[in-house]
């Protein structure tokens, strides 16, 4: 496959770009592989990715059931920090930032990576006291994060008003390696490199049941007929718990609607990510101007991908009056990312009852930002049985309650 290059756009200019190869090949299945991948989003790509580049395993395929890119990856507000309180979670997240600062290279694609930094702010004293301590545990992590006060965060963004009347703004949580990239272009990136490898990546293709040989995994049914395989990895979000089914177990996970919205476009207002975890809101500016604006999850168990009135209602409302000049924006639209939730809203990243198969599930709303970091250690676990990324976020830790529990360390999952 040939790279891209400021030459390749030259040469292709010339001759009206009649030339430009598609991306990734759409094959057929073959009969049987080294290893399947369910599921071609971020997290399954990197996954097949870093076991071709890492482990020299590239008979692989990558099954979707619809396109490549189309459920949660494409349904994010593509947040990248790695400012959590938990060794293991700093560990991951702070692998996943690092390689995202250098992917566009490794992939030879331009995944937009904006290192334009992230402040979690702090409106209540409870926050301000659980912000220094992960600040404090940062430092012990080799993270580079510090709390700064409100005037700091009024110079960083211009257009806050840090004295509301129910949300005043008391410090934040400053991470200024943080950012956002853009997600279709990581998958995209993702899948051109996979199949430049010699990796099969099907899409349209449902996975309908996971057949076993004993207490191994021999493959899947899918509508195109049964696939063999060695060794199965599952990375589906929040239809998790319907593959563990299929397989004969069960995960400690559940799964809910992730709320978010865009307005329409205006010039450069805001260049810094801003999360405000006392509403549930956060927001970015993206590059065509949208004020990209996340929400909460759906209080019950569904799997719809709309957006819900109330969350309009409850985070713009409480979004407006730390940002005034959102009441003027019109909102262009609206939708919703099914993700799967655990009860200590960490991830799994495990081997299963089933020897020779793992998931790779549970990021809840911080799926994103992990891309990198969960598909290199959740390509080592499956390549050599272990990897230090993966160690504590296997399945085992619910029932020797090892919880590794993000929510009330951070105050939220995202």
């Amino acid at each position: 496959m040939r790279r891209y290059s400021a030459f390749a756009i030259a040469r292709e200019a010339a001759r009206h770009h009649s030339g430009w190869e598609r991306a990734w090949r759409s094959p057929q299945p073959k009969a049987s592989y080294d290893v399947i991948i369910v599921g071609a989003g971020g997290h399954g790509l990197a996954s097949a990715y870093y076991l071709g580049k890492n482990f020299g395993i590239t008979n692989v395929a990558v099954i979707e059931k619809g396109w490549l890119g189309g459920g949660n990856t494409g349904r994010n507000t593509t947040i990248i920090r790695s400012n959590y309180l938990q060794d293991p979670s700093a560990a991951i997240y702070e692998k996943a930032r690092r390689l995202y600062e250098t992917l566009s290279q490794d992939l030879n694609y331009n995944v937009m990576f904006s290192p334009r930094g992230v402040i979690m702010l702090a409106q209540t004293h409870h926050e301000v006291r659980g912000y220094l301590r992960t600040a404090h545990a940062n430092a012990l992590q080799g993270i580079e994060t510090k709390f700064i006060d409100k005037h700091q965060v009024k110079k960083l963004v211009p257009i806050m008003n840090i004295d509301g009347p129910r949300y005043p703004v008391l410090g934040g949580l400053w991470q200024p390696r943080g950012g956002s990239a853009r997600h279709d272009a990581v998958a995209w990136g993702y899948a051109r490199a996979c199949s430049d490898m010699g990796m099969d990546i099907i899409q349209q293709t449902e996975v309908t049941g996971i057949r076993r040989d004993g207490g191994a995994v021999a493959g899947v049914e899918t509508t195109k007929g049964f696939i063999g395989c060695k060794k199965l990895g599952v990375v589906v979000a929040g239809h998790s718990g319907v593959l563990a089914e299929m397989a004969g177990f069960r995960l400690p996970l559940e799964s809910v609607a992730l709320q978010a919205l865009v307005s329409e476009p205006i010039k450069p207002i805001m260049d810094v990510v801003v999360m405000a975890n006392t509403v549930h809101g956060y927001m970015s500016q993206s590059d065509k101007g949208e004020m990209v604006i996340g929400g909460g999850t759906d209080g019950y168990n569904n799997y719809t991908q709309r957006g819900s009135f109330h969350h309009i209602e409850e985070t713009v409302r409480a979004l407006i009056e730390t940002f005034p000049m959102l009441s003027r924006l019109k909102m262009l639209r609206q939708w919703g990312g099914i993700v799967d939730i655990t009860g200590d809203r960490s991830p799994i990243l495990s081997k299963t009852p089933v020897d020779g198969m793992f998931m790779n599930c549970g990021w809840g709303t911080g799926g994103f930002k992990s891309i990198p970091g969960s598909g290199w250690g959740f390509a080592e676990l499956m390549a050599k049985g272990h990897s230090p990324l993966t160690a504590e976020f296997g399945i085992e830790r619910f029932r020797e309650g090892r919880f590794i529990d993000e929510s009330v360390a951070a105050g939220v999952a995202h």
